[in-house]
Order: structure tokens, then C-alpha cells, then sequence
């Protein structure tokens, strides 16, 4: 059992590695922002339908389920689209480190979602995360786009994990998952539709592109996504919480190590990520032992 449980949070590390690796394939992948995003869901929804069909799991659903399934997949379509247009405007560092505000947009999100109080030290985290972004916004004014396309990004992704997280107590997190991606890659599919984008340029994509957005959509979204799922029977929810917030640490590295010069930022941008990442860490460690203590 102890070693099963090591296995597993060994394994949760490189899915939040993986994840961290998300952003540097962004950067990597030499195409705009929306034709990433159509291509990332159209294959991973692919590979995630494969999946299913090999387990044998039911598809169908109510109509009402379906509906909210086609609203989640549209903000996460959304999330995805402002995440590498985020990048794509400024670089990896400015966005994961705008990117850690999810979780206190989350804060605020969940008590209007879910008719319940504000809590008064969430709101106190809020403001040291806005101290953060400040400083951010003071130094690297060459970014001021990729740090808004990012703040969108960030309340785009919490709005759907709101959402996402009362369907998931209904239904199997990997048929969510497909439907979600189905219907946010349709959403993008009539836009392109409608602006007369697919042409046959927009099929023609480099070897280097071919392999970045296979990757992207395997191991970055259908593998990771999976395997997350199955990480989290071992291990607790305080384990996990606290390894998913060095995702934007190890992207951060990994920017760095790959793609090189074009990742140094001033001084004053690391303090300013790092007093947002701090907070993030601290609150879900309050958080967590909040919701213990509670327990009977």
C-alpha cells in the first residue's frame, strides 16, 4: 500500500510536469493561437474517444447534461484560446506566473456559484496576489497583453472548474472530458467556418508542428488528464493540491532551459511571481486544513 501510494505521487509530479511543459510546447508551436487550440482539442478528442470505445463506456446522455457539458466546453475553449494567445504575446514566464491567480479567482467564483459566504482570508490572499500582479504590471509593460490575455485565461479556467466540478459528482470525468472537448473544438470549427479560415494554408503545418501538436494533445491533454484522475484515489486532496501548484514552477524552469534568452525576465518580475505563488500555496494549505478540522 505505502509503495503504491509513492508510485502514485512520483507519477502525480510528472503530470504537473507535464502540464508545465504545456506552455513551452504553446511557444514551441510556430501556429496563431485559435488553430492551436482547434487542432489540440479536435485530437485529443480523438484519442479520448478511443479510449472510451475500449472500455466500452456509455456516451449517452440526457440533453440537459449535454447542455452543460456544451457550456463547459466552451470555456474551456475559451481558457485554452487566451492561454496561448497569452504566450504567444508575451512568453511562458509572464503567463504561468499571471496564471497562478486561478485559484483566487476560484475563491470568488465558488461562494456566487455555490450561495455561500465569502471567506475573510481568501480575500486577504486576494489582495497580496493583486500586490503581485502590480509589480508585474510595473516592470514588464512590454507585456501589458500577454498579461491581460493571461488574467482572462486564468478567469475563463476558474469559471469552468466551478462548473466542471458539480458535473463531475454526476458523471465519469473522461466522458465529461470528451464532450467538453468535442463541443469546444465545434465552437471554434463554426467560427473559423464563418471567417472563411480554412483554407488550404491552414492545413499545411510543418513536421515540427505535426510532433509538438501531437504531443500536445496525447501526452499534455488525453494521457495527462486520465492519469490525473487515477493519481487522486491514493493520494489526499492536501498531497495533491500542494504538487499542482509547482506547475507553473516547473514551466517556468523548463521556459528557461529550452527556449532560453527569450525567458529572462528584470528582477523585480521573479519578486512579483513569487509573492503571487507563495499566496496560492498558502491558501490552499489553509484551505485544507480548514476542510480537515471540519471533518467528524
Amino acid at each position: 500500500m505505502q509503495n503504491a501510494r509513492l508510485l502514485n505521487y512520483l507519477h502525480l509530479h510528472v503530470i504537473v510536469f507535464i502540464w508545465g511543459f504545456t506552455a513551452v510546447l504553446g511557444a514551441l508551436i510556430s501556429i496563431d493561437a485559435i488553430p492551436l487550440v482547434w487542432y489540440r482539442m479536435l485530437l485529443a478528442t480523438v484519442f479520448i474517444l478511443f479510449f472510451l470505445k475500449l472500455r466500452k463506456i456509455n456516451l449517452k446522455y440526457t440533453r440537459r447534461a449535454l447542455a452543460g457539458f456544451f457550456i463547459a466546453g466552451l470555456l474551456i475553449a475559451l481558457h485554452w484560446l487566451a492561454f496561448f494567445g497569452a504566450i504567444k504575446a508575451s512568453n511562458v514566464s509572464v503567463t504561468l506566473a499571471v496564471m497562478s491567480t486561478g485559484a483566487f479567482f476560484t475563491s470568488f467564483l465558488e461562494p456566487l456559484y455555490y450561495r455561500r459566504k465569502i471567506i475573510g482570508y481568501e480575500v486577504l490572499f486576494g489582495l497580496l496576489v493583486v500586490v503581485g500582479l502590480y509589480i508585474i504590471f510595473q516592470f514588464e509593460t512590454g507585456y501589458v497583453m500577454g498579461i491581460i490575455l493571461a488574467l482572462c485565461s486564468s478567469f475563463l479556467g476558474s469559471m469552468f472548474s466551478v462548473i466542471n466540478g458539480k458535473m463531475a459528482k454526476r458523471h465519469r470525468a473522461s466522458v465529461i472530458s470528451f464532450y467538453e472537448l468535442l463541443f469546444g473544438m465545434l465552437c471554434i470549427t463554426v467560427f473559423l467556418a464563418f471567417n472563411g479560415d480554412f483554407t488550404s494554408e491552414f492545413f499545411q503545418l510543418s513536421n515540427s508542428d505535426w510532433i509538438y501538436l501531437l504531443i500536445l494533445a496525447t501526452v499534455c491533454t488525453a494521457y495527462a488528464f486520465i492519469a490525473s484522475i487515477h493519481v487522486m484515489k491514493w493520494l489526499s486532496p492536501y498531497t495533491v493540491m500542494l504538487t499542482i501548484n509547482l506547475e507553473p514552477v516547473y514551466g517556468i524552469i523548463l521556459a528557461l532551459l529550452i527556449l532560453g534568452d527569450s525567458e529572462n525576465m528584470s528582477t523585480e518580475f521573479y519578486y512579483g511571481a513569487l509573492i503571487i505563488l507563495v499566496t496560492v500555496l498558502a491558501n490552499g494549505i489553509v484551505k485544507t486544513r480548514r476542510t480537515i478540522k471540519k471533518r467528524p
